[in-house]
């Protein structure tokens, strides 16, 4: 999986591309590990994710809380497939989840 990061000041916008899945859902902890302590707050930026496993809301709930020592995680430019899948497992209640 492609992971883009750029940084808006003290936020870092991380622009993961394509499925995560079981096969990378690492990938996206990884690099929200990499970068979360050169940052205040973050910013998935799911605009190029297509689908989203249940191994990928677990790297999501784990960007939460590593942000949540933070000023927090925000998810933003949902498809309507992940945002289905987040309020079917009421996920959407927990996470700031940032209307377009």
């Amino acid at each position: 999986m492609k992971i883009l990061v750029t940084r808006e000041g003290n936020t870092t916008i991380l622009w993961p591309q394509g499925w995560i899945d079981s096969t990378n859902a690492h990938e996206l902890e990884e690099a929200v590990n990499g970068e979360s302590d050169d940052c205040d707050s973050m910013i998935l930026d799911f605009s190029r994710v297509e689908y989203i496993s249940s191994a990928g809301i677990r790297a999501i709930l784990a960007a939460n809380r590593v942000m949540s020592q933070k000023d927090g995680l925000t998810l933003r430019s949902l498809n309507l497939n992940v945002k289905d899948i987040l309020r079917l497992t009421g996920f959407d209640q927990k996470l700031n989840i940032e209307e377009d």
